[in-house]
């Protein structure tokens, strides 16, 4: 058991105190959240993401074993198609009552040069699956988002990142892709070949065709130290920009409520390898859960309490290569909104977050996550031509997320923000093509491959304010 583990259940007995009123309220509110019919009336099986707020029952299921194959499906497929992947989206981009689109049958390495550190990999490979795939040729992707059961189409498609000062989300890697068009037509794309299509669908929300196979550009194989230490949260503020630009990788999660937040950095290294032992993050969630469901209405005691449990806790060290440390397991379902912001607003929004969350959202428990990421030039992503600082908020599966659009959302759209495509926001085409520079040149390059809407189910109608012909 960590050291960290043992402090946060420590407290137990100062938890029991405030046991007897608050059991039963909270036995009513952590029920399971009512589940949609495993069939609908056609008899039609349902499908849901990963958080349960998205479901579907499609009227069909394809899953092509190759390229050919998806090229003879897509003309005669149901529309809408949506492509799906581990359904790690919080967003409606999968749903449809036409055809669901499954790419895990189309996986794995295609080659790899040692000499140029690049590969291409087939469109469905789950990122957990390319991790050790790249390592066998001498290669890493040194920048892995937070969770790594998604498969790279999804990844690239919604612009999913992870941090660093000088790394670029998943997409900033791709070299060329291959695509297969609704009409069944293969296209393929680079900077050099048919290049406003790549600029437009290298971030395409699955609307631009389908993903088939994907060039990356990657670096040598690299052992990290990752490091994982409690810091105040003011201090954390006041130090974020210089500390995210000592390191490789960092990040720090805001834990709201306890005063606290956790630094976690990357730094390559060539000391002898320590793996990280067994994973703790659901066990400290829970724990911060039971401070927030016996103390929620005395916000100043649950953050004392907090700190006193959070006192002294050494830093958690592990040393591997990257791919085995960046990505974690998140057992515990949850809600998630996250926006890009200029790197230059992170640190202010971010305290206009806390306060929202720590004086009107008091049922609040999940960590506040902030990253940095590079800019890149694909037309559609959240961080084109733009350093950014991202700030994510939140909660837990069974609990209610609509303060996430009433207190944060205002403030990430004020500061100029761009929503993550794969998580929770409100905005719509006429707000969106405001944040994009190439906006209208993208929906051009969506149009004349899908001049018929084939690939829209009504979300990404919504987003591109796309009428069907």
């Amino acid at each position: 058991m960590s050291t960290r583990r043992k402090v946060l259940l420590g407290g137990a007995g100062l938890l029991a105190l405030g046991a007897g009123g608050m059991a039963g309220r909270r036995a009513w509110l952590d029920r399971e959240p009512a589940l949609p019919a495993a069939t609908d009336a056609r008899g039609r099986l349902l499908w849901s993401n990963w958080a349960g707020i998205e479901s579907a029952w499609p009227a069909a299921r394809a899953a092509p074993a190759d390229e050919a194959e998806l090229a003879a499906l897509l003309p005669r497929a149901m529309a809408p198609i949506r492509p799906v992947g581990a359904g790690h989206s919080f967003t409606a981009l999968v749903p449809t009552e036409g055809t669901m689109l499954s790419l895990d049958r189309m996986s794995g390495l295609v080659s790899a040069d040692r000499t140029l550190g690049t590969a291409t990999v087939r469109a469905g490979t789950r990122l957990s699956a390319l991790g050790p795939a790249l390592a066998g040729v001498g290669q890493e992707m040194p920048n892995l988002p937070d969770i790594n059961k998604q498969t790279l189409a999804g990844a690239l498609a919604t612009g999913t990142h992870g941090t660093g000062k000088n790394y670029t989300a998943l997409h900033g890697a791709v070299t060329a892709m291959r695509l297969v068009m609704p009409d069944g037509k293969v296209r393929e794309c680079s900077r050099d070949t048919d290049a406003e299509l790549f600029h437009a669908a290298r971030v395409g929300l699955g609307a631009f065709g389908v993903l088939s196979q994907v060039s990356l550009q990657n670096q040598p194989l690299a052992r990290v130290r990752k490091v994982v230490r409690l810091i105040d949260t003011d201090e954390m503020l006041a130090s974020w920009p210089a500390r995210a630009g000592h390191h490789r990788n960092a990040e720090f999660l805001v834990l709201p409520f306890t005063g606290k937040s956790a630094l976690i950095t990357h730094d390559v290294t060539f000391d002898p390898v320590s793996p990280r032992g067994p994973d703790q993050d659901a066990d400290t969630l829970m724990s911060l859960k039971r401070l927030r469901d016996l103390f929620e209405f005395t916000p100043g005691l649950r953050k004392t309490l907090a700190s006193r449990l959070l006192a002294d806790v050494p830093p958690e060290i592990a040393i591997d290569e990257g791919w085995k440390l960046l990505s974690n397991e998140r057992p515990v379902r949850f809600k998630e909104m996250e926006y890009h912001l200029p790197i230059e607003r992170q640190v202010e929004v971010l305290r206009e977050v806390i306060r929202r969350i720590e004086s009107s959202a008091t049922d609040v428990f999940f960590p506040i996550e902030a990253r940095i990421i590079a800019p890149d030039d694909a037309w559609l992503s959240p961080f084109y031509q733009r350093a950014s600082g991202s700030i994510a908020v939140h909660a837990w599966y069974k609990d209610e997320h609509d303060w996430m659009f009433r207190l944060i959302e205002p403030v990430f759209r004020e500061a100029g923000g761009r929503p993550h495509w794969g998580k929770l926001h409100s905005l719509g085409a006429k707000e969106l093509a405001l944040l994009y520079p190439m906006w209208a040149e993208a929906q051009a390059v969506r149009r004349s491959v899908d001049p018929q809407g084939r690939m829209l189910n009504p979300f990404l109608e919504k987003l591109f304010g796309h009428d069907r012909l």
